[in-house]
């Protein structure tokens, strides 16, 4: 008999929380285990808040309390209208089911697709939801999305909704709430919902001001002007300029955060520059208008069309011109308003574009010289597979490009890598320290150059041919000296290829410890020790260990590096608290106050004993 016949005894109908058991990356995104701010876990936490905040937006309750213990047990209690009782179970366990599809109980909401609160149910190994209406209260117990248990009855509960949860351990392996990344969605709630007050761990997150307060706080007096601010039913925005180099946004639809932008966003910066180019009357290109400027906008948007259900992109092509005619009269208007504001903002302008015909003839010669010298870039080791040309078929399929110093570490990952996903671009010795530097040293430096081109990211970081910018630098002093000179490049020049989460760090062994039957990498002297001790055993009489300490990634043989760069490989993530931290710490750790910093370095230095 064939083993793969295919009949009706092959066909298979899961139910809708089943579904979403089976397939949990099409309903949360990734899975993760808390150590990245889109892990699952955290946008588990999301549906449900984002529930509670829909009540607010509506009108009703400006208080939401979340608590979330030691094991990972959370609470969510709002003060809205509470799930109708009739209803509480269908709302947290049949998909499709709830009243965010009728705009006159819900106008403007993210989960449009009855979704959220179900896959929470369903991917966690406890649930339970309680609705407090006029004196009664409904009550339903869940396993792994399955009802246990139902209670109703009498209460003298404030009207609401509480929801617990505990996240399936066998999903989330071995996962930890990163509270520092709860406290930053919170303030966001808050910046969004000015008025609304939320509760965590003793703190009240709460905003009078909405996104000027979100702007003030990332920018911390780091600006050109006060900012331009406008605010109606269903639009609102927040912008300035700053002395930096390109633009850097915060876009919300509906209260969530869309990282990548969408129509919302390119409609607020086409109406931006028709603002000014009406007020000033001339004919500014975009890239003049907009370099330097920080902004936040937030729309409401009755049926949201975003590219996944985890909502990173908005898609509404109909709100485009509504938007960007608000925008160009709002800009226009105040303009006119403030007449010292409107000078500041032209005087920024016309540098750009001063700076902008400077960099032509400087980046024609520096083409020129590329030219030259190759006709490709000498120190790109190039992978087959860009995001420009990807599969439809591959749709998890990602690129990355590992930035190392020297031959032998380039060496051993351009022999371990897999070359149709990895790519190599190898620096000829450290850096330069760029801080503080013009934009036309990217293009008179031949290494910067070089990389920028490698990038392609010399027009816009919206090209970069990477999924992922990996630093793979020596886990020594001057390793972590070149990691340092090359977040400092990313930070000054392109910083929004870190805000967007494209830049990472490669973490490799220090130490392999070993005997005659098992090898074991340590990342750190703990796991060292740790190692040391399970491969010399128990017994009375210990087994010979024999240590490496490798001092670079070049020591590494290829066929060991394999593995450390292989679907086990660990990265860090590069991240920004604020923007206004930039300036801060690189004019601190890479600026010219030595004498400061050296004192700094030895006020906590670490003596460690040799191993």
């Amino acid at each position: 008999m064939n083993a793969h016949q295919y009949d009706e005894s092959k066909i298979k109908t899961l139910s809708s929380l089943e579904h979403i058991r089976k397939r949990p990356g099409m309903y949360i995104g990734r899975l993760g285990n808390g150590s990245h701010p889109d892990d699952g876990i955290y946008i588990l936490v999301k549906e449900i808040i984002d529930n509670s905040v829909d009540e607010f937006i509506m009108g009703v309750g400006n208080r939401v309390d979340i608590d979330i213990d030691d094991t990972g047990y959370c609470r969510v209690r709002d003060y809205g209208r509470g799930i109708p009782l009739g209803k509480v179970v269908e709302c947290v366990s049949v998909i499709n089911t709830g009243a965010k599809y009728n705009t006159d109980v819900f106008q403007f909401s993210v989960g449009l697709n009855g979704v959220g609160t179900k896959a929470v149910n369903a991917l966690s190994s406890r649930f339970m939801v309680c609705a407090f209406r006029d004196g009664r209260f409904k009550k339903a117990y869940f396993e792994f999305g399955n009802l246990q248990e139902e209670e109703e009855g009498k209460t003298s509960e404030k009207n609401g909704t509480l929801i617990e949860f505990h996240p399936d351990e066998e999903l989330f392996n071995d996962y930890t709430f990163d509270r520092q990344y709860i406290r930053k969605r919170l303030w966001r709630y808050a910046y969004l919902n000015a008025g609304l007050k939320l509760y965590f761990d003793g703190e009240c997150y709460h905003s009078e001001n909405g996104l000027l307060d979100l702007l003030s706080d990332e920018l911390n007096g780091n600006q050109i002007y006060d900012p331009i601010n406008y605010a109606d039913k269903s639009l609102e925005f927040a912008f300035t300029h700053t002395d930096d180099y390109g633009d850097s946004y915060f876009s919300f639809v509906n209260g969530t955060f869309t990282s990548e932008g969408g129509t919302h966003l390119s409609a607020f910066r086409e109406g931006v520059l028709k603002g000014v180019n009406e007020f000033s009357g001339k004919k500014f290109t975009g890239k003049d208008v907009r370099d330097g400027i920080v902004g936040t906008l937030a729309v409401k948007v009755q049926e949201p069309v975003f590219e996944s259900q985890t909502k990173n992109k908005l898609g509404n092509t109909e709100i485009r011109s509504w938007i960007v005619n608000v925008v160009k009269d709002a800009v226009a208007d105040y303009m006119y308003k403030f007449p010292e504001t409107a000078e500041l903002i032209l005087d920024k302008v016309q540098r750009n574009e001063r700076v902008r015909r400077e960099l032509q003839t400087v980046r024609r010669e520096a083409k020129a010289k590329a030219k030259k010298v190759a006709l490709k870039i000498p120190q790109l080791k190039d992978c087959k597979y860009h995001p420009s040309r990807k599969n439809k078929s591959e749709p998890g399929r990602e690129n990355m490009i590992f930035i190392t110093e020297g031959q032998s570490a380039a060496g051993s990952i351009v022999s371990a890598r897999d070359p149709m996903t990895q790519a190599v671009f190898s620096l000829k010795g450290k850096p330069m320290n760029v801080y503080g530097q013009r934009l036309d040293l990217l293009y008179k430096n031949e290494e910067m150059y070089s990389l920028m081109q490698a990038l392609d990211v010399e027009e816009s970081v919206g090209t970069l041919r990477f999924d992922k910018i990996i630093l793979a630098t020596d886990a020594d002093v001057d390793g972590l000296h070149i990691r340092n000179l090359l977040l400092t490049f990313f930070l000054h020049y392109f910083e929004p290829l870190i805000k967007l989460g494209y830049v990472y760090i490669l973490e490799t062994p220090i130490f392999r410890v070993r005997n005659t039957q098992e090898t074991r990498y340590c990342y750190s002297d703990q796991e060292k020790i740790q190692a040391v001790k399970h491969l010399q055993g128990k017994g009375k009489v210990a087994r010979k260990v024999e240590m490496t300490r490798f001092k670079g990634l070049g020591e590494i043989s290829p066929k060991e590096f394999k593995q450390f760069i292989g679907p086990d490989m660990r990265l860090r993530q590069v991240s920004i608290d604020t923007l206004s931290e930039i300036s801060r710490v690189l004019g601190f750790y890479m600026g010219k106050n030595t004498p400061e910093r050296r004192q700094y370095i030895m006020d906590h230095l670490v003596l460690r004993p040799v191993a």
